[in-house]
């Protein structure tokens, strides 16, 4: 079966969907994130096979996340480091980590691990917020208009 291509949809939600429509690309960057660099560390953390690894590794040096630096001649050895278009996107990890960690556990449980600011060691709980004035987003404050013309 084909699936469905969102990566020209006038939608921002449709073409990141597109990119990270499936459950290895986030779990890629988040070990990205994470500071692994090379094939097997990613392999090993995420116990994914080689052919899903190395497709979803390519895909992401495609479209900018990543950069496919040598690191050794011989034998031919890659990494894979985070550019700032990549490091743009944990914004959208960081999210998803909130929403798991509030939704996802039954009432009275958490999950077992946290994110933690590295210079103070307090817990973290990411927030999206408007760049413009600070305020926390909310839902019921927002509406999705066409772009005004400049």
């Amino acid at each position: 079966m084909r699936r469905t291509r969102f990566d020209e949809a006038p939608c921002p939600i449709a073409r990141t969907a597109d990119l990270i429509g499936d459950w290895w690309t986030p779990m890629v960057m988040r070990e990205a994130f994470l500071g692994r660099r090379r094939f097997d560390e990613f392999q090993q953390a995420l116990s994914v096979s080689r052919g899903v690894l190395a497709q979803r590794l390519a895909r992401l040096v495609d479209e900018g996340l990543l950069e496919k630096r040598i690191y050794e001649e011989r034998p031919l050895r890659h990494e894979y480091v985070l550019t700032d278009k990549g490091r743009a996107f944990y914004p959208v990890l960081a999210a998803m980590w909130r929403w798991g960690s509030d939704w996802l556990w039954e009432e009275g449980s958490e999950p077992m691990i946290e994110l933690y600011d590295k210079a103070s060691g307090r817990p973290l709980r990411p927030q999206l917020v408007d760049e413009n004035t600070g305020d926390p987003i909310d839902v019921r404050k927002i509406r999705v208009a066409a772009r005004r013309p400049r």
